[in-house]
């Protein structure tokens, strides 16, 4: 069992949820947190029945007085009337729960408020570079992914293939969120293209035969379904005209190699500079969230293409991913322009595939991957 960076609270500490994509291990960092919850397991056919029918259950099968449980419910998504028993216990029984999922969408349409405010809100992502120290393999993770399971596979397209057909049928499927499955189906392999840049939505609704419109919400059942996720554009005091279009990002980079039909990725092509790109910015975003640096993430890119792939929060860092093994003047191409427009910048980084850190003449610092990933989760970026 690989340790997790995800720190959950002492049982009987606060109710929270807790979400993440598929198959990232929630219920198992649940099981090792808390041993001795009250479990209810939403994924079992019984207990989904039993609730489903009779929400008040588990009210009545509590103890009304003496120390109380604390209780994990697991793909609690399944029955979002249960949040309603869950609120009355919280708030009239002193009950704390542990709340875990895989999709907010129902959860969100049915209890807008998600406990109105009293529940804390955790993410569970992927493996990152600080939990496969000192194993941590680059080329490992962009072609696999980060979930654990397909991760440590020897065979993971066959497990991909499993992936997202669970992904089609359970979660989509299952729980209604689209009228036509193989348009959707379609669509995520559109999609998968996108990965790392902004969205066309009227070229990916031709080539499905719907409209932008439904691709557009297509889109929000991803983010919903915590597929993926949205990196806004850094938009303030500008002084050239800058994209204000938001880029798309995959949870999963292995999802998004399946899905494009990648094959086996090797370091110097464009492919594997894209995956690398999603690797760097799957750090960034749970880095962020784990060590709750509540940091605002942007990209910069000026109307006529120089981009810059990150900024951290009102120009406090610019991070850029380039995953060649040389890190030459046409790569610092859209940090210099960056500098430009706003001097203010306090720090560049290159993350690359070099193999020794260094910095440029005009203060640009050049990081191999693995040193970028120790100096993040050190906390000696943000």
């Amino acid at each position: 069992m690989i340790p997790r960076k995800l720190k959950l609270p002492p049982a009987g500490e606060e109710t929270f949820f807790l979400w993440g994509p598929r198959q990232t291990g929630k219920s198992t960092l649940l099981r090792i947190s808390y041993p001795d919850a009250y479990w209810i397991d939403l994924l079992k056919a019984e207990e989904f029945r039993r609730y489903l029918t009779n929400p008040e259950l588990l009210r009545q099968e509590l103890p009304t007085n003496g120390p109380m449980p604390f209780v994990v419910i697991d793909e609690v998504q399944k029955l979002p009337q249960l949040l309603d028993e869950v609120h009355w216990l919280h708030e009239n029984r002193g009950v704390q729960f542990g709340l875990c999922g895989s999709s907010a969408r129902k959860v969100k349409r049915g209890h807008a408020n998600l406990l109105g405010g009293r529940a804390i809100r955790y993410e569970l992502f992927g493996f990152v570079s600080a939990e496969l120290f000192p194993d941590f393999d680059l080329n490992r993770l962009l072609n696999h992914g980060y979930l654990p399971r397909i991760y440590t596979s020897e065979r993971p397209r066959r497990l991909l293939n499993a992936y997202v057909s669970d992904y089609l049928k359970e979660e989509i499927a299952a729980e209604g969120l689209v009228r036509n499955l193989p348009v959707f189906s379609d669509f995520l392999n559109l999609a998968a293209l996108s990965d790392t840049e902004t969205v066309n939505f009227s070229t990916i609704a031709r080539d499905c035969g719907v409209s932008s419109q439904t691709i557009k919400g297509y889109f929000q059942i991803l983010e919903d379904t915590l597929l993926g996720r949205w990196l806004p554009s850094f938009r303030k005091r500008p002084k050239r005209r800058v994209t204000a279009a938001a880029k798309f990002y995959f949870t999963d980079v292995g999802i998004v190699n399946f899905l494009a039909k990648r094959g086996i990725l090797q370091q110097g092509s464009p492919l594997f500079g894209k995956a690398f790109e999603n690797w760097c910015f799957h750090e960034l975003v749970a880095y962020n969230m784990y060590s709750e640096a509540y940091a605002e993430l942007y990209y910069w890119r000026l109307a006529g293409g120089t981009e810059v792939d990150f900024i951290v929060n009102d120009m406090e860092i610019a991070i850029e991913a380039k995953a060649a093994k040389k890190i030459s003047s046409q790569h610092m191409k859209g940090m210099r322009s960056l500098q430009i427009d706003h001097p203010e910048i306090k720090r560049r980084i290159i993350v690359c595939c070099e193999d020794k850190p260094r910095v440029t003449d005009d203060n640009i610092e050049i990081l191999p991957a693995r040193i970028f990933a120790e100096t993040l989760w050190n906390g000696e970026l943000f």
